[in-house]
């Protein structure tokens, strides 16, 4: 282990006033202040050491976990490289205790760093279990690229410890640099030929198949087209150009991340404004079940919330089984983002085959007609010029999804039958007879979804 512990001799010493200039106290004085220099000495070449060895490992062709073992050894325990909002990039080391390092509290349950609670700098945590640790950023001129962190069993991190860190963030940010460059010609050359692919652009299905695994992909299995797409509309944005696209970066990264940790055979590439991946699945799989890890993918990367990303709304095709079949799922995915967008909100997950009626409006333009079709079919519920009129929608609603079974009405809304009862008479004393009349009632229900689905 490489490491040194300040133990305060590096502070500057005076010689006491009125001290002689030579004699026994002087001989003492200049043994101190040479102990002085020649411990400052040794940290400087303790730093330049580790900074060596960085630099060569970087120079032999190693990446991130290589850099992380490095400094892992420096420190007698763990090292972890991380993004600017915490996700973990390398890690390397062990401490005792743990499976892994990000089993420690300041990793959330997705594996990422929470970098708002953890400041840059040391922390030496007392009375507590947590080991002793220090972050420093990893800059390259003026672009922060993430984090590199350092975990100790031993004693608390000192102020030289931190710089030493800092100089191991150095080598860290040209491994990074060089990995992003790659990656970036890569990306894009792997994200023409999938936009080709999901235009029906790359050829027959088994030359398509073929491209596809000389860039590591498996595409010829049963798979689900997810498009993922940023909720924030870059073209209107506030935003700096440089900053959108820093952004859009981040987002492809994340998702990039979260796909290849599970199957590094998974197509995925990230084009303007949104992410695509070729999820396998099982041929007989259903909605609910394709639902499952799309969304565990989607909740990695949203990473519980934290380091301040875009929102974005994610969309899924139904199966395909050959790639012949991509650009239909593709359209069925963004449709999926589209019309969930429109029915839910932001940050929705939806499957094409649960989109039911919503398919169809979604074609339907809005215009006045539509309007008023909404307006003659709801009458005064159309608006919420009063308070009660969206709680009246609602268990409206919620009888007609239960085809006017009133005791499961009152069920899930928590009514009493009787106050159902009521509130069922009133209704039909200002929409009509619904109950009775099956036509009316489908009005009503296209109406309801209208009015939900346009916001109207």
């Amino acid at each position: 282990m490489v490491r040194v512990a300040n133990d305060g001799a590096d502070r500057a010493q005076t010689l006491p006033a009125g001290a002689p200039a030579d004699g026994p106290g002087a001989s003492r004085d200049h043994a101190a202040l040479a102990a002085l220099v020649e411990h400052q000495q040794a940290l400087l070449a303790r730093e330049d050491e580790v900074h060596r060895v960085l630099v060569r490992v970087v120079l032999d062709g190693g990446g991130l976990p290589e850099v992380a073992a490095a400094v892992a050894g420096f420190f007698g325990g763990a090292a972890t490289v991380t993004t600017t909002d915490g996700r973990l990039l390398a890690s390397a080391g062990s401490l005792e205790g743990t499976d892994s390092v990000t089993d420690l509290p300041c990793f959330d349950r997705t594996g990422r760093l929470l970098v708002e609670d953890e400041p840059v700098g040391s922390r030496n945590p007392s009375g507590s279990a947590d080991p002793a640790r220090a972050f420093v950023r990893i800059v390259a001129g003026s672009s922060d690229l993430g984090m590199l962190g350092a975990f100790s069993p031993g004693p608390p991190l000192s102020p030289t410890d931190v710089h030493m860190l800092e100089r191991a963030a150095t080598v860290a940010a040209l491994a990074i640099t060089k990995e992003q460059a790659v990656a970036a010609v890569e990306g894009k050359y792997r994200a023409e030929f999938l936009r080709d692919a999901l235009a029906g652009r790359a050829g027959d299905p088994a030359d398509t198949a073929s491209h596809a695994a000389s860039l590591g992909w498996d595409i010829d299995r049963p798979l689900v087209v997810v498009a993922a797409e940023t909720d924030e509309n870059d073209a209107e944005s506030t935003r700096s150009a440089e900053e959108v696209r820093g952004l859009q970066d981040r987002f492809v990264r994340a998702w990039t991340q979260a796909v290849r940790s599970r199957d590094t055979s998974v197509a995925v590439a990230g084009f303007s404004q949104e992410v695509v991946v070729l999820l396998p699945v099982d041929a007989d799989a259903d909605a609910e079940t394709v639902l499952r890890p799309v969304g565990e993918l989607v909740r990695v990367v949203r990473g519980d919330g934290g380091g301040g990303r875009r929102t974005f709304s994610t969309g899924v095709s139904r199966l395909v089984t050959s790639p012949a079949d991509l650009p239909r799922a593709y359209e069925e995915a963004l449709t999926a983002v589209h019309v969930g967008r429109q029915v839910n909100g932001d940050s929705g997950v939806a499957h094409f085959d649960r989109l039911g009626i919503y398919r169809l409006l979604a074609l339907v333009p809005e215009s006045a007609d539509l309007r008023r079709f909404v307006t003659e079919s709801l009458r005064e519920l159309a608006t919420d010029d009063v308070p009660e009129n969206a709680d009246l929608r609602n268990t409206l609603s919620v009888l007609i999804d239960t085809n006017l079974n009133v005791a499961e009405t009152a069920r899930r809304l928590f009514f009493h039958y009787n106050t159902l009862r009521y509130r069922i008479a009133k209704l039909e004393r200002m929409l009509g007879p619904f109950t009775t009349d099956p036509q009316l009632r489908l009005t009503l229900a296209l109406a309801l979804r209208v009015h939900r689905m346009k916001g109207l």
